[in-house]
């Protein structure tokens, strides 16, 4: 395999930042470049050229100097160089340019499964009232039902049922998912996946399309929980499905909310000019007119601060001022936080959008700025209210100030238990923390991190 020379530094640097897990500003901190300025250099809009930066990222990284086209070190030795792996620092021998595959949270979905137990058989009612011996599933594999599913096992086991009941279920799911009770949507969500199914095959032409876009639905929520598991695999099927069954609904925002998630793991596999692209062609095909329906106008919005969220990831920070600026445009037409097409759109969830994306950009001064002009209570979902101090104990721990993280991470658990849980980021940030605590300052530390899967 040949070695790419300096030309390709920056492709280096980005692929292999992504492949271990790392934000910009987290490789920022370990360079002492600006998140900003290290996007420049992936991107090839600064040169990386000089020898001395090239050693630095090769050390930040811990790629051989060789990969960037430099000698080796003088004092080089054969050693086990420490590399990230998941939520731990463990010795192996120097990491490949591009493992594969990459996640963008940077823990691995089947070893992330594995860990997670708990999870109700799935062959409970849930729901809709109808049982499915197919769909039995292992408790430590949350994803099992869903993968199941996908591959026909019992698809020809399920029963349609009347349009109504299978709408009840649909904004069942979508309410366990939105209050994190994760183990709960595990249980249920394959039998919905497999009845709605039924459903659509069985209808007359006139609930035809209400089928469809409840299909969409339910695969609209899968994606969303796949997501949480961290498996993109199984996001990218769900997300495609919900995607085919709402182009078919002719119903424009459940189209909209399919292309979300399309973009969702197009972000977290690397795609990003895709995925800002699909959300703002998203955007302009269901831009809102002065008349316009609350469920519009918060749908629009919300695929503005996708797609914001999105540029911030890629380390446009203009592009992400200029989306958020136009999403917060929308919270104030819409005038209060709602929660209309489940999507708790409002003036404070933009606001949490601003606390993401200047996180995610390693601005943790104004992370914690806007963080603190959020009034958590008022937070729409549980799931909202559980990613919203994850973030702001994602700011405390770039900065450095493991006992605000730490508080902040308690706080997340209080608000939604599932959130945190599922989340690799609170289990490297545990980890973390478990390493910088030696003296026993943060009383009830180890507690927490068995509660999340970490070991101590």
């Amino acid at each position: 395999m040949n070695r790419p020379g300096r030309r390709d530094a920056g492709a280096v640097v980005r692929s292999t930042r992504r492949a271990q897990g790392m934000t910009l500003a987290e490789l920022g901190h370990r360079t002492g470049y600006s998140a900003s300025q290290v996007s420049r250099y992936e991107r090839g809009i600064a040169p990386l050229t000089d020898t001395t930066v090239l050693r630095r990222f090769a050390g930040a990284l811990a790629l051989p100097p060789q990969i960037f086209g430099l000698l080796p070190d003088e004092d080089a030795r054969p050693k086990r160089a420490p590399i990230r792996a998941g939520t731990v620092t463990v010795n192996a021998p120097g990491p490949s340019v591009v493992p594969e595959p990459e996640w963008e949270d940077g823990d691995d979905p089947v070893r992330r499964r594995e860990l997670l137990t708990g999870a109700a058989g799935l062959a409970a009612a849930g729901a809709i009232g109808v049982q499915h011996p197919a769909r039995a599933s292992r408790p430590s594999d949350p994803a099992g039902g869903i993968e199941n599913l996908l591959y026909g096992h019992g698809l020809a086991d399920a029963e349609p049922v009347p349009l109504a009941q299978l709408r009840t279920a649909t904004s069942r799911a979508r309410a366990l998912f939105q209050a994190a009770r994760y183990d709960q949507l595990s249980a249920e969500l394959p039998n919905l996946i497999a009845t709605a199914t039924a459903t659509r095959e069985d209808a007359d032409t006139d609930e035809r399309l209400a089928t469809d876009a409840l299909l969409a639905d339910t695969y609209i929520v899968a994606s969303g929980f796949m997501v949480k598991l961290n498996d993109d695999h199984l996001a990218w099927a769900t997300a495609d499905r919900a995607a085919q069954a709402a182009a078919t609904s002719g119903d424009m925002l459940t189209l909209a909310d399919a292309q979300r998630s399309v973009a969702t793991v197009m972000r977290r596999t690397g795609r990003l000019d895709r995925a800002r692209a699909l959300l703002i062609q998203a955007a302009d095909q269901i831009a809102p007119s002065r008349t316009a329906a609350a469920e519009q106008v918060s749908m629009y919005g919300t695929l503005l601060q996708v797609a914001s969220y999105t540029a911030a990831v890629d380390g446009d920070r203009g592009l992400a001022g200029e989306l958020i600026t136009a999403a917060k445009t929308a919270a104030m037409r819409l005038g209060r936080d709602a929660n209309h097409r489940h999507t708790a759109f409002g003036p404070t969830n933009v606001a949490l959008y601003q606390v993401s994306i200047a996180q995610v950009l390693g601005d943790n001064g104004t992370a914690i700025a806007h963080a603190k002009s959020v009034n958590p209570a008022v937070i729409p979902t549980a799931e909202r209210r559980g990613r919203y101090w994850i973030d702001v104990a994602r700011a405390w721990h770039q900065w450095g100030k493991p006992e605000a993280c730490y508080r902040s991470l308690l706080a997340a658990e209080r608000a939604a238990p599932g959130e945190v849980r599922y989340r690799p980021p609170v289990r490297r940030m545990t980890a973390d923390l478990l390493r910088v605590d030696r003296r026993g300052t943060l009383p009830g530390l180890r507690a927490f991190a068995a509660r999340v899967g970490v070991r101590t």
